[in-house]
């Protein structure tokens, strides 16, 4: 890897110093102030609190180790940061919890939690919290009164059925399962009724037919928004609230949530996770102005290892012209890859000019992207879920006194993935690389609010193709997923490079674009 770095730096360096000279002398077109276009454009930073810093030796991230390093999610240029679930919960996980209006001690205690939100908002940084309401705790006390009896008040929280009827629910589409998710209905232990959890049974799903459950989640939303503080709230497995026979059901409660919650906080931000197609994402946007984008992640990947150039870029045009349709004000939510997916740097085959490359893409694509902790220093996770969340590295393992251990890394190692400390000072490392786009970006409104427009003229097939427009300012974008060396004519009107990244040239009216290798031009 160290080999390729050196290879890369080498090739750059003249399209960097142009870069640079460009930059300089354009103040109009290119401003060198960075702004903050959170949350409709900005840069969101998730992190899993238990790997990020453990600021008192416990072996376990934690608020205060987060608060050690806001400065570095500021340095980076994030505009928020989204936390993985904070709440108490028996997992180490934390997507089934136990408590709604607390923090897991492991992290520290609502003080510490206000004190971290407290200095973000001096560095003007959002905070956003894992909300998961699908499900509670099988552990959770509304359950554990659920599960006594049937005349007990907190029965009707959960969904349940006898034993002997749950055909009868399957038959009258109630509860829609297939013979392979039957599983899906639990027995808590006293062989006499189940209880339906979609996910396991460890997470009993909530009954929200009934209004008491409604009323809880409204107050816990009220509680997270005004009385500690937080700016909003990433809506864990939306799209499962009711059965999926019952979608208008789901778009309804968003659309109420929304209005409950805009009640509260008039700007709060809500970004929900509707894992599907464009068709059945899209009616979830008025109760939910953010979506995660899981075409452009699959899509990204497939275009990558296929060399299709232009696959990425018709399919995001595809998206952004259906969700226009529905609401004008939708906020496209896109990544790379995230605590459910395996780390982007492996399904690349660890290629350190596809990383860059892929990276290159999100930050010169419309949306408002999330940026997975550790992706900007190559981090490394395959299945199952735990190794993709590994322990940040900080430093090397003899210095790195805030790095994590409560589990033992199998992928991110100092043998592995090079620290940030030995990062900040090689111009070519991903950190800088990472910081480098996202201060692009920040600083060039075509880049971060731009429209999507696709070449009409035909490019080689491997070179992905498109102009961001916005302020007066049009930009050109090529991408070449290629191994080969192509030549172009130069777009009429585009001449000056903005950005470079890999075997770039511009001669004769032509640019010749090596593997790959991207350009930014005005």
């Amino acid at each position: 890897m160290k080999k390729n770095l050196v290879s890369l730096m080498l090739l750059l360096g003249l399209a960097i110093w142009s870069c640079t000279v460009n930059l300089e002398k354009s103040t109009k077109d290119t401003p060198t102030q960075a702004v903050n276009y959170w949350p409709e454009a900005g840069v969101t930073y998730e992190i899993f609190v238990q790997s990020f810093y453990d600021s008192n030796g416990d072996g376990i991230g934690d608020f205060n180790g987060v608060t050690e390093k806001l400065d570095y999610v500021d340095e980076l240029g994030a505009n928020g940061i989204w936390f993985m679930p904070i709440m108490p919960s028996p997992t180490y996980h934390k997507y089934d919890v136990t408590d709604y209006k607390a923090v897991h001690p492991d992290y520290g205690t609502m003080e510490d939690f206000k004190k971290l939100l407290e200095e973000a908002h001096q560095r003007d940084i959002k905070i956003v919290i894992d909300m998961i309401i699908n499900h509670t705790s099988n552990q959770h006390p509304w359950f554990l009164e659920a599960k006594k009896c049937r005349d007990n008040p907190y029965r009707d929280y959960y969904v349940w059925a006898q034993k002997d009827t749950i055909a009868d629910y399957l038959e009258k589409k109630v509860i829609t399962l297939d013979s392979d998710n039957i599983t899906q209905w639990h027995d808590p232990g006293q062989g006499e009724d189940f209880y339906y959890g979609f996910f396991w049974g460890g997470m009993p799903d909530l009954n929200f037919d009934n209004p008491k459950v409604r009323e809880e989640i409204y107050e816990i939303g009220r509680f997270w928004l005004e009385e500690i503080g937080v700016d909003g709230f990433r809506l864990d497995a939306a799209k499962h609230i009711f059965p999926d026979d019952r979608p208008l059901d789901n778009h309804d409660f968003w659309k109420e949530f929304r209005t409950k919650m805009e009640e509260i906080k008039p700007d709060v931000y809500l970004v929900g996770e509707v894992y599907d197609k464009k068709e059945i994402v899209a009616p979830y946007l008025p109760g939910l102005p953010a979506l995660f984008n899981f075409d452009f992640h699959y899509t990204l990947l497939e275009a990558m290892t296929t060399q299709d150039g232009m696959l990425l870029a018709e399919k995001q045009k595809e998206i952004l012209d259906f969700y226009q349709d529905i609401t004008p004000s939708f906020i496209d939510a896109t990544f790379l890859s995230n605590h459910d997916q395996p780390r982007i740097l492996n399904d690349l085959n660890s290629d350190p000019a596809m990383y860059k490359q892929a990276s290159a893409i999100l930050f010169t694509m419309p949306g408002a992207p999330y940026l997975y902790y550790g992706e900007e220093i190559g981090m490394l996770g395959l299945k199952p879920d735990e190794h993709i969340r590994e322990p940040f590295l900080w430093d090397e393992s003899s210095k790195d006194l805030g790095r994590a251990t409560w589990i033992q890394p199998k992928y991110s190692m100092d043998s592995t993935v090079t620290p940030l400390a030995l990062q900040r000072d090689n111009p070519e490392s991903y950190f800088n690389h990472y910081k480098g786009l996202i201060a692009l970006r920040n600083q060039t409104p075509a880049l971060a609010i731009g429209s999507l427009d696709l070449f009409e003229k035909s490019y080689p097939a491997t070179v992905m193709a498109y102009t961001r427009t916005a302020e007066n300012q049009t930009l050109a974008v090529f991408h070449q997923l290629g191994k080969e060396k192509v030549s172009f004519d130069l777009p009429e009107g585009f001449e000056k490079i903005v950005y470079s990244l890999g075997d770039v040239s511009i001669s004769d009216a032509k640019v010749t674009l090596g593997a790959n290798a991207s350009v930014v031009l005005r």
